[in-house]
């Protein structure tokens, strides 16, 4: 049995004043906790209510190893809020930070709404444009990594702190695949991937988060962002750090923590 509507509204006002609070959750309490992804993603829905607009999507677990470690068997998707958006250089902050990793990723903004049922073919004409972002992703529970998949749903996929660069022209004739990229901490290399690690290939997971929006009862519409995921191991940050984010020839975004 699902949660009923006022459950699935108390678990996301649980979560949400973890979030604004600056503190991690054990565990939700048992009457709140969802057992189904479906479940999940409406706990995850209802966090607009506290956090306010969302401009898009993320995905977590877009690599074989990142599914691994929070024991999931595939991709999860999550919103992304407005209140949590900086432009590049930005300084962020540190002090609530848990994780305290960065990713690279390539992210798509759509230019048309994806129409139900699209093809492959359908969703990537939708989009308008390409960007390079860093992602810093956060979680509302101690031991998110066996947490379950419903519950990191409603946890908003890890959503935290993004930062979409610039865009990136022609990037329909790129090979996203096998495009390099990496991440510079302090002027440090700290981590090194490509675009294959992103469910083997970032145009795969756009086509694949329309397909799963869609089971949820949603879809993309025109101006909503997708990140799609790490493209390397994520490194761990720290207060008063400055991050880099290289992908080659295409360009690089940066921001800082604070001290």
């Amino acid at each position: 049995m699902g949660l009923t509507d006022q459950r699935t509204a108390g678990a996301a006002a649980a979560i949400w004043a973890a979030w604004a609070g600056g503190y991690q959750l054990t565990e939700l309490p048992e009457e709140l906790r969802p057992v189904e992804p479906i479940d999940g993603w409406a706990v995850g829905q209802a966090l607009a209510g506290h956090a306010g607009a969302r401009y898009g999507y993320k995905i977590a677990a877009t690599s074989t190893a990142g599914q691994v470690h929070i024991g999931v068997g595939g991709p999860l998707p999550g919103p992304l809020f407005d209140r949590f958006r900086r432009e590049p250089g930005s300084v962020l902050p540190s002090a609530e930070l848990f994780m305290r990793v960065v990713e690279a990723e390539f992210a798509f903004r759509m230019a048309r709404d994806v129409p139900a049922g699209a093809t492959p073919d359908q969703v990537l004409d939708s989009v308008g444009a390409l960007h390079l972002a860093i992602e810093v992703p956060d979680s509302r529970f101690e031991h998110f990594e066996r947490a379950g998949e419903a519950v990191l749903l409603a946890d908003a996929a890890c959503a935290g702190w993004f930062v979409l660069g610039p865009e990136v022209p022609g990037w329909r004739e790129l090979d996203l695949v096998s495009q390099a990229t990496q991440l510079w901490i302090n002027d440090e290399l700290a981590a090194t991937g490509r675009g294959a690690n992103v469910l083997g290939d970032p145009l795969a997971a756009m086509v694949w988060v329309a397909g799963q929006l869609e089971r949820f009862g949603t879809g993309l519409r025109a101006g909503e962002v997708v990140t799609t995921g790490t493209t390397t191991a994520p490194p761990r940050i720290g207060p008063g750090d400055a991050v880099r984010a290289d992908f080659g020839a295409l360009g690089s975004v940066a921001l800082s923590f604070a001290p």
